[in-house]
Formats: C-alpha cells, sequence, structure tokens
C-alpha cells in the first residue's frame, strides 16, 4: 500500500481553492449570461426574436427525432385501450349471442309445437267430433305391449274407445282412463282391432296389430282388388271411431298377406288429439259426459 507523499498533500492543498474559484467563476457568468439576454430583450426585440428562431430551427430536428416514440408509445397505449374495449364489447355480443342462440331454440321449438298443434286443429271437421289435445308423457309397457300415456283424462272429457289422431293420421284409441291420464292403444298393438276402409275400391276390412310397424290388414273379399298405394280410411263401422279418418296406405301385398304403412311416425308422436265421437241421441249425457250429449252438438 502507497502512503502519500509531501508532493501529494501540496496538491490537494493547491487543487482545493482552484476548484472552489472555477464553480464561482461558472455561476457569476451564467449570471451575467442571463443578466445579458433580458437587456438584449428589453433593448432590441428583433435581435431577440431572430435568436430564438434559430434556436427552434436547430432544436428542430431533435425535438422531430424524440417525438417519434413517443408519438409510437402513445399510439400504442391507445391501440391498448382499444384492444381493451374490443375485448370487454366481444364479452358483452358473446353474451348477447348466447341468449340470442337460446331464445333461437325456444323460437324453433314453439314453432314445431305451433306446426302441430296446427295439424291437429286442421284434422277433418266434423260436427259430431270435438277434439282434445293432449301432450304424450310416457311411452309405457304393462300388459300392452304398444301404448302411450297422455295427459288428458276424464276431468277433461277422455273416455274409453275414443279415437287419438296424430299430426297425419289415427294412431289408435283410448284403453284405459284415469282422472288425469289416459292409456292409448296404438294401431301396431297385438291387441289393436280397427274397422277400415280402401277408399280405391271401397272394400272394408279389419287392420289387425302384430306388435310391428307395419300392422295387417284382414278380411278382406277374395276378390278385392287391392295395389300398394291405395289409402286406407276408418270405416266408422260400429259407431265406435268416425268414419273418413286416414290411416296409411298399403305397403305391400303378398301370399302372406297386406302390410299397411302408417301415416304416423311412431318415434316422433308428441301431442295428440283424442277425439270425443258420439252418434247423436244414441248416448244419454249422464252415461258419457263431456262427449256430445253433454255439448249439445246435433240437437235441434
Amino acid at each position: 500500500m502507497m502512503r502519500p507523499t509531501a508532493n501529494t498533500g501540496k496538491a490537494a492543498t493547491v487543487a482545493g481553492p482552484i476548484r472552489v474559484f472555477a464553480q464561482r467563476l461558472t455561476y457569476i457568468l451564467l449570471m451575467i449570461t442571463a443578466v445579458s439576454l433580458l437587456v438584449l430583450g428589453k433593448a432590441d426585440l428583433v435581435l431577440m426574436e431572430r435568436v430564438r428562431t434559430i434556436g427552434v430551427d436547430q432544436a428542430a430536428p431533435f425535438l422531430s427525432y424524440f417525438s417519434q416514440p413517443i408519438a409510437s408509445i402513445n399510439r400504442g397505449i391507445d391501440r391498448l385501450r382499444a384492444l381493451g374495449d374490443l375485448a370487454a364489447e366481444n364479452e358483452l355480443l358473446r353474451a348477447e349471442n348466447a341468449r340470442l342462440k337460446q331464445w333461437q331454440a325456444v323460437s324453433r321449438r314453439l314453432d314445431q309445437e305451433n306446426t302441430r298443434l296446427r295439424n291437429l286443429m286442421n284434422a277433418k271437421r266434423d260436427p259430431l267430433v270435438l277434439p282434445i289435445t293432449a301432450r304424450v308423457i310416457s311411452d309405457s309397457g304393462g300388459p300392452f305391449v304398444k301404448t302411450l300415456i297422455i295427459n288428458a283424462g276424464r276431468r277433461d272429457g277422455v273416455r274409453k274407445g275414443q279415437a287419438v289422431l296424430g299430426e297425419d293420421g289415427l294412431i289408435g284409441r283410448v284403453a284405459q282412463v284415469g282422472e288425469r291420464a289416459a292409456r292409448i292403444l296404438l294401431l301396431t298393438d297385438l291387441n289393436s282391432r280397427v274397422p277400415v276402409l280402401l277408399e280405391n275400391s271401397r272394400q272394408r276390412a279389419i287392420l289387425t296389430g302384430d306388435n310391428t310397424d307395419r300392422p295387417k290388414i284382414e278380411f278382406l273379399p277374395a276378390n278385392a282388388q287391392v295395389s300398394p298405394g291405395d289409402r286406407v280410411v276408418t270405416s266408422g263401422d260400429g259407431g265406435l271411431l268416425p268414419p273418413g279418418r286416414p290411416i296409411g296406405v298399403v305397403s305391400s301385398v303378398t301370399e302372406g298377406g297386406v302390410r299397411l304403412q302408417t301415416y304416423a311416425d311412431w318415434d316422433r308422436i308428441e301431442f295428440v288429439s283424442v277425439l270425443r265421437y258420439d252418434l247423436p241421441r244414441l248416448t244419454r249425457p249422464d252415461q258419457n259426459p263431456g262427449d256430445i250429449g253433454e255439448s249439445g252438438l246435433g240437437q235441434q
């Protein structure tokens, strides 16, 4: 380690006063310059204006150079703010779009239900028929193989044996009735027997269910003229079902028998129409309340 010598101490002693003098001199010069500029500004306005103009011209390139990054930063900040606003707006639009999709789904479902109900209401009008519209609430098994349960019963005027229509035609008849619900025996059930009429040949027969989607047409005359595509409707024989209700078309004619393709789509039945059918003056109101006898239709 080096020790300070006498020469070093003398240099430090001399440098200290010189530094103090230089600082004071600089301060005095700055003051003189400031006062001179003030005096010149008061004495010669044209000269000071030129000096300021020259200063601005000299500083302009530097100001322009340094202002570009600042402007870029400002633009970036504005873009970030815009992106934040867009993100918030996008979230609002997504939420609104989700709500609109929900309403669209509800609207479509209501439109489909409305179409089905209109189809049921547009069934063939008959002054002796009062329809009861009901919803299918279950596809039930039990003692029957092909049955449906609807949310209408005795209190709504549903009675055993009444015809039940879907959107496109007859699907079965009422087999059991409760106070608030009823069981529908479908045309395809093994226990179903319905008198029918072939429209083209006017031949009468019995539609017999066999637990398949295409029930049989039996008890046709030996000389009956039957062809695939012939339309089949209810005959009304026995007075239990109204005549002329569409059921389906003949799908095949073979040695094994005649098969029917029903109009009903068994997998898409949601609404049905129960027909309160009665022959006027043949049913007492107290025996069959809710039907034609009670309503007064057909009476003079």
